[in-house]
Order: structure tokens, then sequence, then C-alpha cells
């Protein structure tokens, strides 16, 4: 920050010709709005003093003193609420979901300030991807400066063995997974249609995910654990490639297909059959290495 309280990104120098953030947090808090013509009838530092208040863990009541300084004073607006401290809002983790997350653990250790800029900038994606790298301090790799979306350039990374395994679940009757696996299901081999289905689906995926990248698949292989007693079919579907990015997409483009060409295949049966979640199990190659799900706490 050029300016205690003033993001790089916002490109505001110190003279402060317009107001910052953090100036807008301090507003919203205690209930007011201000003109730009207003903020500019305030000497430099007594924006210097705001912006600082915004920056702050709480803005100081006090401040409202060098606010109704300003000519127009200020006008008094209902007080929108600070974003919350435990867990980001729905929508900017909407905004965020195909890009980059916002876990809960890291949106708590953020700044109040920070948190409120996110929320601001949810809803101007030209400004959203630097605000994030900024605070975050991770890049939404898949938008450019101006928001827009972009294939991500792979060319400085290295070639190297990739894999991904990722599961998806029918959940059906017991006596249609019991046709399933006895072949009495009448439009005929519902796994071996399946597995076709998910290896096509996996060597297909930048035709399906438009910012995907064409890899060089090596091995795809679809697996089925079928559980009479609970009525369920498990598919796990495994992508392997020699390549400069990962095969995560390809795993779980691949389960989510063979699910479908199951439910395609039963739904005379069992109309109100369901899939999901759709999710990746596990993943090596590339910077990240080995990663494999967490289990669930306590279980």
């Amino acid at each position: 920050m050029a300016t205690p309280g003033v993001y790089a990104f916002e490109r505001i120098d110190e003279t402060l010709p317009y107001m910052p953030l953090a100036a807008r947090r301090v507003l919203d808090g205690l209930g007011r709005r201000l003109s730009l013509e207003a903020w500019l009838s305030l000497p430099v530092d007594a924006r210097c003093r705001i912006v600082q208040a915004g920056a702050s863990e709480r803005v100081d009541p006090a401040v409202l003193a060098v606010l109704d300084a300003a000519t127009p004073r200020p006008a008094p607006i209902e007080a929108p609420p600070e974003p919350s401290a435990e867990s980001p809002p729905a929508d900017l983790v909407a905004t965020l979901r195909p890009h980059g997350p916002v876990e809960d653990g890291r949106w708590r250790a953020l700044r109040p300030l920070d948190r409120y800029a996110l929320v601001k900038c949810a809803s101007k994606p030209e400004k959203l991807a630097s605000a994030y790298t900024e605070i975050v301090g991770l890049s939404l790799s898949h938008l450019s400066h101006t928001g827009a979306a972009h294939m991500v350039d792979v060319s400085g990374k290295a070639e190297t063995a990739r894999r991904a395994v990722a599961s998806a679940c029918v959940r059906t009757t017991a006596p249609v997974v019991e046709a399933i696996a006895s072949g009495g299901v009448a439009k005929g081999d519902v796994l071996a249609a399946a597995r076709i289905a998910g290896i096509l689906a996996a060597k297909r995926t930048p035709e399906l995910v438009p910012l995907c990248h064409p890899v060089r698949t090596t091995r795809v292989a679809i697996d089925f654990d079928a559980t009479t007693a609970r009525g369920e079919v498990l598919v796990l579907a495994t992508v392997e490639a020699v390549d400069r990015t990962g095969v995560e997409m390809e795993a779980m483009v691949a389960a989510s297909v063979a699910s479908l060409t199951i439910y395609d295949m039963i739904k005379s049966a069992d109309r109100w059959a369901s899939i999901g979640p759709v999710r990746l199990e596990s993943k090596s190659g590339g910077k990240s290495g080995e990663q494999v799900r967490p289990p669930k706490p306590g279980g």
C-alpha cells in the first residue's frame, strides 16, 4: 500500500484524490454517504485519518467529527452490516467458485478491511482478480487483469506425470443395484456402457469445460462399487497423463458422465435416482505434488 490503509490495486496516490475502500468502510460503518466533492474539501491529513480509521479493527465513531467537517456534510444512511468474520458471504463464494477459493480459515485470518474490500469488489470483475491476489495471496488464474476469463498459460511449467482420482455416487434402490450387478437392466450392461462413456468424456473434457487445456492422456480407468444394501453405485475415475497441467477436471468429468450414463440406463426403473457428490479424491504431479482428500472430522 502506498498509503497505510490503501491497497496497491486501488492505484490511489498519497494525496488521496479518490476515496479508498478503507474510507468507504468508515462511511458504511458510521451510516454516512459522502460525495467526491465533499471528500476533496477535506485536507489531506483529515482524509488520511479517515483511511486509518477504516483500516483499524473497528471503526472509531470519533472519526465522525472529521467527516462532518466536509462540505457538503455527509448524508445519513442506514449502516450496512460488516461482512461476517466467520465465513465469506454466499455471493462472494459463488463469484470466486470457478476461479479460486476463500476457505473459512483463511477468511477468518483476514483483517476486517480485507473482508470488506473483497465483498465490495465481488461485483466488479475488473478489480476482483487484483484484490484477491493482493489480499488473499493467491492468484485468480482464470481471470485476466480486466476480469475477463482466459486460458492460463502453462508453457512455463515442467512436464510431469499427472494423476487424479475422482468419485461420484449414484443413489437408487437395492433392487435396481441388484439388477445392475446381475445384468438384468432392460437397456443392457449398465456398467460397461458407463465405463465407455466415462473414458470418452475424460478425453473430451476441453470441449466441455472451456478453460481446460487438452492434455496427453496416457490412461483412463473407470471402476465401480455396487452396494446393494445401501442402493448405491460408487464410480471411481482415474486419469493419468504426462503434461504441464493436471487432470483433475478430466477425472471429475469422467466420473460425472459415467454416473449420468448409469442414470440414463436405470431411469425407467427409478426416475428419482440421484447423483452426488462428485468430488476429487486425490491428485499427484506438478508443483503441489501428492494431495489426498482429508478425512471428515471424527470419521
